[in-house]
């Protein structure tokens, strides 16, 4: 059975490969495809096949999926461009014939109001006109979109953001990883939504208290007005356009469009999801 995983050179799809391997999936059975394929070497090395693969490049995209029985089209990172190059990769699957199609979605996506929503929108109407067998992975957020953060954190002495006291569902990437590959590796997952976030919905505020905790320097949180926090994201260097979207999504979670109370992922991943203070603590240990 070939599992082909799509922007397999990203962070997302690089833990896919890993716990696909660790749940047993044949290496030979697994093709990692990608832009940047030297990024793939180590997995080479382990016997998983490597596949030179670009969303705007159909000849590739088509290339990468002869042959496959399963896809994971991890969302592309491209925003505004993301729509047609998921065509791309779902006219690709619907040609090769693939019995199952995953998507990474984003969480509630037919409720949230978040702009960053829009294309997954799209994308999962294009699945449901597609004929192709599908299933939604509506992925929460990242812990990681945090805890990446801690420098910065730490040197300004607060986190900044416009969530209010909103709570987000967040875990680690490797738990949305396991969860796509218990999925890919199963036979029971067609026409399935999963609304996937971690156990423990978390603040902003309790996000730094852990980090006070962990680092032992306090941290506070710092509620700004959406426009205000834009101005602050592209004064460190961030492009307006995606300052806009971070700050939309924060006005997102005051809202509560990333709570996610399910248990799909805790379910698929057959263990706890990874806590925020378990993430927090990991991430300033490695300072």
């Amino acid at each position: 059975m070939s599992i082909v995983v799509t922007g397999a050179t990203g962070q997302l799809g690089r833990h896919v490969i890993e716990a696909l391997l660790e749940r047993g999936a044949p290496a030979g059975d697994i093709v990692a495809a990608g832009r940047s394929v030297e990024k793939l070497a180590d997995f080479a090395a382990r016997g998983v096949q490597v596949q030179p693969m670009d969303y705007a490049d159909a000849g590739s995209v088509a290339a990468a999926l002869e042959g496959a029985r399963r896809v994971l089209l991890i969302s592309g990172s491209e925003v505004g461009q993301r729509v047609e190059q998921h065509r791309t990769v779902i006219d690709a699957a619907k040609a090769a014939g693939v019995e199952l199609l995953a998507y990474t979605s984003i969480a509630n996506a037919d409720s949230t109001g978040m702009k960053l929503a829009d294309e997954h929108k799209a994308t999962e109407a294009l699945l449901r006109d597609s004929g192709v067998p599908f299933v939604l992975l509506r992925n929460g957020w990242y812990l990681e979109n945090y805890t990446e953060q801690l420098p910065g954190t730490l040197a300004q002495g607060a986190v900044a953001g416009s969530a209010g006291e909103g709570k987000v569902s967040a875990a680690a990437r490797a738990d949305y990883a396991h969860a796509a590959a218990a999925v890919l590796v199963a036979d029971d997952h067609a026409g399935k939504v999963y609304e996937l976030g971690g156990d423990d919905a978390f603040s902003m505020a309790d996000l730094a208290s852990e980090i006070s905790e962990a680092t032992g320097k306090a941290i506070s949180y710092n509620n700004l007005p959406a426009e205000e926090y834009v101005g602050l994201l592209t004064g460190v260097g961030v492009p307006e356009a995606f300052a806009e979207i971070l700050a939309d999504s924060d006005l997102g979670i005051a809202r509560g469009d990333l709570l996610v109370g399910t248990g799909d992922l805790q379910r698929l991943i057959g263990r706890p999801t990874t806590s925020l203070g378990q993430a927090v603590r990991a991430a300033a240990a490695s300072r």
